[in-house]
Order: C-alpha cells, then sequence, then structure tokens
C-alpha cells in the first residue's frame, strides 16, 4: 500500500477541493467532523467509566482492605489467634483488627447513624492524607478525640474541637432494663475520603477507645487483610477460610461490592457497543463522500486509465483518500477526547450553571468528583477500531472506481 508519487500527487489533488466539488468537500468534511465525536465519545466514556472502576476501587477497597475475616457472633474474642493464621498465609501483605459498629451521635440536639470505626494505629495513619482538618496526632488510646468524616461534620453541624456524643444502645444492664451508654468524643480531625457514604458516616477512634465503647474488653469485630493481587484474593486467602471453617467466615471486596463492581462491567460494555455504532454510522458518511468523488471524478478516472494508470493505482489512491479522512478524524478525536477530560469538572460545572441542574450528586453517585483513567490498550483498540472501519469503508468505491472501463466512459463523454 505505499503509493507511488504519481499516486500521492493524485489522491492529495483529489482530497483538496476543486472547482464545482464544494458539496464533495463538505461531505468528506462532515465525515471528518463524524468519525472525530464518535471517537472523543469512546475516549470519554471509557476513560469515565475505567476511572469509576478504579476510584471506587482505591477508595471502597483501600479503606476497607481486600478482604475481612469476621466470625459469626459479630465479635472476634481469639482475634489474636485468628491474625496469626492471617498473617502467615502466602499472598498477605497485611493484616490488622478491626471493629466496624453502628451507633449514634449527636451534637447540638442533632441525630445521626454513625459507624464507629476503631482501628490500629497503623490504620488510623492511613487517612492522613484525606484529613481536611485538624489532625490525627491526637487519635492515640483513651484520649478520648475521634476523626469524622466531612459529610457527617456537615450533618451534625459540627467542627474541629467540638465534642460530639456517640451512643450505644446495648450499653450496662440495670434492674430497670438495658442503659444506653453515652461518651462524648472530642473532635480531632475532618477527613473527606471520596465516597459519600463514608464521608457521611464514619467515627474513627483507636481500637482501645471503641472496645470501651462497646464494652467488648480485648475483642475485635474482624481482621481486615490485604493481598498481593487484589484479583486472586479468593485463591491467595483460600487456606485461611480452610483452617477457620466453623469459626469465622472469610469476605473479599468482590463478594462485598459484587453488584456495584458488576454494574459496572455491563455498563462499560454496553456504553463500548453502542459508541462503537457511533463511529461505524460516522464512517458510512466516508463511504457516501468516496462514491460521490467517483462519480464526479469518472472521466478522469478513465483519462487516467488511457495514459497508463494501473487497477491498483487507482485502487490505492481512493483508499488512501478514505483512510486519510478516517485517520484525520481518529486523531482529532483523540485530542478532542483527552482535552474533555482534562477540563471535564469545569464543563461540568459550566452545564450545572446552564441548566441549573445538580448533574453530580455525590450521594448518589459514590464519588464526590467525576474520575477519569485512560487505559493505553483500550485507547490503541479505539483508534485501530475506527481506522479499520474507515478503511473497509472505502473498499467498495475505490474497487468501483479501479475497475472504471475507459472505452466506455470516452465513448458516452
Amino acid at each position: 500500500m505505499i503509493l507511488s508519487p504519481f499516486e500521492w500527487t493524485i489522491a492529495k489533488r483529489y482530497m483538496l477541493p476543486g472547482r464545482g466539488e464544494a458539496f464533495i468537500a463538505l461531505v468528506a468534511g462532515i465525515s471528518l467532523i463524524a468519525v472525530m465525536l464518535g471517537v472523543a465519545a469512546l475516549v470519554i466514556v471509557m476513560s469515565v467509566m475505567n476511572g469509576f472502576r478504579a476510584e471506587l476501587f482505591d477508595k471502597i477497597v483501600g479503606l476497607n482492605g481486600h478482604a475481612v475475616v469476621q466470625s459469626y457472633g459479630g465479635r472476634m474474642d481469639n482475634w489474636r489467634e485468628v491474625l496469626d493464621v492471617v498473617k502467615s498465609t502466602p499472598g498477605v501483605t497485611r493484616a490488622s483488627p478491626l471493629i466496624e459498629q453502628p451507633l449514634m451521635a449527636s451534637y447540638n440536639g442533632r441525630v445521626d447513624l454513625i459507624f464507629a470505626r476503631g482501628n490500629i494505629q497503623e490504620d488510623i495513619n492511613r487517612i492522613g492524607p484525606k484529613v481536611k482538618m485538624g489532625s490525627l496526632a491526637d487519635l492515640q488510646p483513651e484520649s478520648g478525640n475521634v476523626a469524622i468524616g466531612s459529610q457527617l461534620a456537615s450533618n451534625l453541624g459540627v467542627r474541629v474541637g467540638e465534642s460530639i456524643t456517640i451512643i450505644n444502645p446495648q450499653g450496662q444492664s440495670t434492674p430497670f432494663g438495658t442503659v444506653p451508654r453515652s461518651i462524648s468524643y472530642r473532635v480531632a480531625a475532618i477527613f473527606e475520603i471520596g465516597v459519600f457514604d463514608f464521608d457521611e458516616r464514619f467515627v474513627v477512634m483507636p481500637i482501645k477507645d471503641a472496645q470501651s465503647l462497646l464494652l467488648w474488653g480485648d475483642s475485635a469485630g474482624m481482621i481486615e487483610v490485604q493481598v498481593t493481587d487484589p484479583d486472586r484474593v479468593g485463591a491467595i486467602m483460600a487456606p485461611v477460610a480452610q483452617k477457620l471453617s466453623g469459626q469465622a467466615t472469610l469476605i473479599d471486596w468482590k463478594t462485598m461490592n459484587a453488584s456495584l463492581f458488576e454494574a459496572l462491567v455491563v455498563e462499560r460494555v454496553a456504553m463500548f457497543v453502542v459508541l462503537s455504532i457511533i463511529v461505524l454510522v460516522a464512517v458510512f458518511n466516508i463511504l457516501s463522500s468516496l462514491i460521490m468523488l467517483v462519480r464526479a471524478k469518472t472521466r478522469d478516472i478513465a483519462i487516467l486509465r488511457t495514459m497508463g494508470a494501473t487497477r491498483r493505482s487507482l485502487l490505492k489512491v481512493f483508499v488512501t483518500i478514505g483512510f486519510v479522512i478516517g485517520a484525520l478524524g481518529t486523531a482529532a478525536g483523540l485530542v478532542l477526547g483527552f482535552v474533555f477530560l482534562f477540563f471535564r469538572q469545569s464543563v461540568l460545572r459550566g452545564i450545572e450553571f446552564v441548566t441549573g441542574q445538580n448533574l453530580w450528586d455525590p450521594s448518589i453517585r459514590f464519588l464526590t468528583e467525576l474520575p477519569s483513567r485512560s487505559d493505553p490498550v483500550e485507547i490503541t483498540v479505539i483508534c485501530l477500531m475506527a481506522l479499520l472501519f474507515s478503511f473497509l469503508a472505502t473498499l467498495y468505491p475505490a474497487l468501483k472506481a479501479a475497475s472504471t472501463d475507459p472505452v466506455q466512459v470516452l465513448r458516452y463523454e
């Protein structure tokens, strides 16, 4: 398919609009724009879908670990023995005790549901980069300090340095019944994970304080586990599940978030297929513009044939014309797509300002910002697909041009 200087000269001549060919040039320009928009739409949507999955995985799994080992009763008294079993398993990079219990919090008459989360100091320090106000340095055992999510702080109207009351309904038993246990904690830090549900519900405290609040003594709620390969978490944790069979249950991130991630996979595939059809429709414009060009240049083609141009040369000329239109549209689509992704938050805010609608509600979308993460392999597949469609669209008009009979054309023209 390498063009000779003669073939390249003819191709360039036909790609540039001539006298009386404005309509053909317009159709070719529309073809280029259509391919550009189709490729840009694919790049934008697939990058956003990948961003959704990556951000949800990083934030949800990053905070909760790749798997948890939990006792059947919800309270693990022998957590130290279980922790040793988990840590000795090949492929496990980190394991630590955790308490996570639904309770109530109140401040100045406002009450909200929370999840009291008791962590060891190492795990508490991991949310340090997410702290928006205050400091985690004050979250020491028995200090009476906690860190809360930004949305929970907004709901309760509490600021750093003020105190909230956490209520444990399962308090101490008295002759008059169970008295709820209420303890006041000072808010030392406010964090923002980026997942709305976490920022709205989580109250993080040292695990000793959580044990004291729940009257659990030295018990833990579960063991949080991280492994070397999250996609193989089931195989890595299989020996743990066998050793602890009948004592505890193992739940990995795939099970905990199965419906969410499966929905993202289905939506991602569906969007790719639908937007691929848009690119396919766009290359039909290339087909129509080439057919019009061949019809307009029938006499020129006949003259070229009489001057010695081969069928192969004409085939290469018209394939090149259509392919160049598709390639330029693909390149422009990549540029447009990446520019849109770079300014996606500004574009989103602009659309919200114009329409007056909140298009990105974190309580529905889980994430506080529109995510994006481009996959080089997917981008390559999109480009190759657009170029392949463009090439296939050129075959019929190119074959039609190559099969032109110069005798018949010149006889009647």
